[in-house]
Order: C-alpha cells, then structure tokens, then sequence
C-alpha cells in the first residue's frame, strides 16, 4: 500500500510547490489537499510531474447533498472542481455529504441518490472520481449525516456507477463502528482511497487503538491496490512524524 500525504497536516507554513518537494525528498510518492482555491494548479502540477509526486485528490467547493435546495450548488461546485483536478492532474475528489436536515433518514438518503445520479454526466465528461466520506459524529462532526461506512457503501451500489466511490477514513469508522478490516476488505469494489489517525487524539498512527500494522497487511492482502491519506495532528515535529511513518508503514 501506498501512503499518501495531506499537505495541510504537516505543511503549515510552507507553500504548496515546495513541499511537494520535500515529500519526494521524504521519500513518498502521492499527496492530496482540501481547498485548491488556493492553488497555483499549473505550478503545482508542474512541481508533481517534475517530481513524480502523484496528486490523488482533493476536496469539492460544497458539502451539501442531503439537502434537494442546495442540490444546484453542490453540481455546480462539482463542475467547477472537477475542472480544477483535472488540470493539476488529480484524479479524484472527497465530498462531505452536509449536515443532518432533520428530515427521515430514508429521504436523506434518497435525496443524496438522486444528486449522485445527476452528476453523472459531470463525472463521465471529466473521467474524476467523486468519494463519498463518511464522518464520526462523536467527537469531530456531530451534526453531520453520514456516519456510517455501510450505509456508504449502499449509497454507493444504488446509484451504480464506476466513478462514484467512498473514501473510507479509519479513524472516523474507528469511533463509528470498529470492525476496520472485515468492513474494507468486503467492499473493496467500493473504495478508492483510505485516510488513517490514531483513535483517541487523531495523532500518529502508532499512538492510537489500532493496530495499523495489522489493519494494512490485510487490506494489502485482500488486493487493494489504493493509497492510504496520514490525515492525522502530529504530536512530532511534523516532518519528523513523516520519516516515522514512513519507517513503521512504509
């Protein structure tokens, strides 16, 4: 398994082009971001192509797909980011589904369906990968809908196309859930990536609950052929945190 970087964990006050960078030099070979607004998206995809960094994804401007009166804005958004990855060269994005209406769940669900249905023809013209991220509500996002990885993965087979996935965030399922590896492992045909923190604290892998050593030899095992995102708070210097990984993990 690869392991992928997220920039803004452990870059803070550095510019983006630079630490792809120092990641090549840390010895990884993938990163990902959240907000590309920001973004110099030619320089940074010069930097990734220069360096052999892959850029695997980032986040969609709106988080909004429970709601069928932001639905126009979450398409919209979803255009403009699919636009955005494209030329950086990422070859998917993570959207959160919004908070919790207070509608019956049933109709949440159903209304973050028929969203994903319509964007299809968004997806099918840009060839990006839209992943659904599931959230522990709680400790980190206690009013947000989708908490749970099985109900992803069903949201995932109804609306029944190849670019619309789940990115199963560990540490998030950790607190939800628990049972990390039968969960990835029997739906394998519906991830596209992993984001992994230590459970309690979202730090170092090697300071939480799971054993990570144990959780990515069996996905490894099970053939998934993915990235993991270190999507955690370093308690270490943070580049000292990313030669440690890369140590334990690596």
């Amino acid at each position: 398994m690869r392991l992928c970087v997220p920039v803004p964990c452990f870059f803070k006050n550095v510019d983006f082009v630079t630490a792809v960078h120092q990641i090549k030099e840390l010895g990884f070979d993938a990163l990902e971001t959240y907000n590309w607004k920001a973004l110099d998206l030619d320089a940074v995809r010069h930097a990734c192509e220069e360096t052999g960094v892959e850029f695997m994804s980032m986040c969609t401007t709106e988080f909004c797909l429970t709601d069928t009166a932001k639905r126009k804005d979450w398409l919209e958004g979803l255009k403009e980011s699919c636009a955005a990855a494209k030329k950086v060269g990422a070859s998917k994005l993570i959207t959160q589904l919004g908070n919790d209406t207070g509608a019956p769940r049933e109709e949440q669900h159903a209304n973050i369906v028929e969203t994903l249905k319509m964007a299809k023809p968004i997806l099918d013209d840009s060839g990006i990968t839209i992943m659904l991220e599931p959230l522990n509500t709680l400790v980190n996002h206690p009013t947000h809908y989708l908490w749970s990885s099985i109900e992803g993965f069903e949201i995932v087979r109804e609306v029944d196309h190849p670019l619309v996935k789940i990115i199963y965030d560990i540490y998030h399922q950790q607190i939800m859930e628990g049972n990390i590896i039968p969960n990835i492992t029997k739906n394998l045909d519906c991830i596209a990536h992993l984001h992994s923190a230590g459970h309690p604290g979202r730090n170092e892998l090697q300071y939480g609950e799971s054993d990570y050593k144990v959780i990515f030899a069996a996905v490894d095992k099970a053939g998934y052929t993915g990235a993991c995102g270190l999507e955690y708070r370093p308690l270490m210097d943070p580049i000292e945190s990313l030669k440690e990984a890369k140590r334990i993990y690596g």
